[in-house]
């Protein structure tokens, strides 16, 4: 659970804290039909060379909050109303434009869930790396296109020097997302958001991708944040994960102990709706439900119409995050039982 944290200058010049702390961040939309509160006082942080994933439904927040961050939210509808951003000790929503978009691309840089729509489909791939280095470095095109080719390379795109030229609908799904991959690391940006990066790739593709982005990430000591909705993903390159639904963080977690004993029902659902080799034949498990109505949250514990857990309170307060240990916490009233007996550390915190 993210707290509060004062950044200090330490000998050298280096900021102590992490890398990025998300402070109790909202964020509504104003439509005709009414406000939809999709970000409800979110809290999170990331250190240098760590990656946090963040879990979820569609609709639970998880991209609105990546957008708030990066400072491409479309506004008007969505609109930050409080918290905080805060980035190598600096508040991102303090920033100015001019003074935001340096920070984009540069220190941070997003990869995006749909690599086709996301590029541009008249400019060659080249022309699109290169930008980042004539727009941010002020090299010459040539230079810029030696710089496009050696990103090219880098992700392991066969042929990059002739490819280069090409269009983004000439290339494959993985190779584009390859691109992407690239693009986000042509400046060498000390975080990176990388939103449903595997999606609509084929499990082969999944596990190529997942392993570039782990081995750039240690080559240059990234932080990373990993949104998604699939536990599958994310079980060999996360640290922490932080659970959302209906634009609040209802669980985190170090990675190991989530599988072994989620402290939410959702998450426990989540997890029970993962395949498993030793269930051949059965029917897949799936939460009932639809995820809520952004516009119209039920009152208390949002999860409580499709909770098999939920009581009375439930349905009238709204949970705190709970310390479930040092390094845990659950936005659940009967945490305890969703651990079950197998787990006594809670009671140790």
């Amino acid at each position: 659970m993210a707290t509060s944290v004062e950044m200090t200058t330490e000998p050298g010049g280096t900021e102590s804290g992490p890398l990025l702390d998300v402070q109790n961040l909202h964020v509504e939309f104003r439509t005709r039909e009414g406000i939809a509160r999709a970000v409800n006082g979110v809290e999170y942080s990331v250190d240098a060379g760590e990656t946090l994933a963040v879990l979820g439904e569609s609709g639970s927040g998880k991209s609105v909050t990546a957008q708030a961050i990066m400072g491409i939210l479309d506004s008007p509808p969505g609109f930050v109303t409080q918290g905080k951003i805060v980035f190598r000790g600096q508040d991102l929503l303090k920033m100015g434009g001019e003074e935001r978009r340096k920070v984009r691309g540069a220190r941070m840089a997003m990869i995006f869930q749909d690599a086709l729509s996301s590029l541009n489909p008249v400019l060659t791939v080249g022309e699109q790396l290169g930008e980042m280095f004539t727009v941010h470095r002020g090299m010459s095109r040539k230079d810029a296109r030696a710089k496009a080719v050696e990103l090219m390379e880098r992700v392991r795109i066969p042929a990059a020097k002739e490819r280069v030229r090409s269009y983004p609908h000439q290339f494959s799904g993985g190779m584009r997302q390859r691109v992407m991959i690239a693009m986000a690391m042509a400046l060498e940006p000390e975080l990176i958001i990388a939103d449903e990066p595997t999606t609509a790739l084929d499990v082969t593709v999944q596990a190529q991708v997942m392993d570039l982005l782990a081995e750039l990430q240690r080559e240059f000591n990234m932080g990373l944040i990993l949104i998604t909705h699939d536990l599958g993903v994310v079980a060999d390159v996360a640290d922490k994960i932080a659970v959302m639904y209906a634009g609040r963080i209802v669980e985190t977690s170090p990675v190991h102990d989530i599988y072994r004993a989620p402290a939410h029902p959702y998450t426990r659902g989540l997890l029970e709706s993962i395949p498993r080799v030793d269930q051949k034949g059965q029917e897949l498990y799936a939460i009932k439900g639809l995820p809520p109505n952004l516009l119209h949250i039920p009152p208390g514990c949002a999860f409580n119409p499709r909770c098999p857990m939920a009581r009375d309170v439930c349905r009238t307060e709204i949970p705190p995050l709970y310390r479930v240990s040092q390094d845990r916490a659950s936005a659940c009233h009967f945490w305890k039982e969703c651990i079950g007996d197998d787990s006594t550390e809670a009671d140790k915190a």
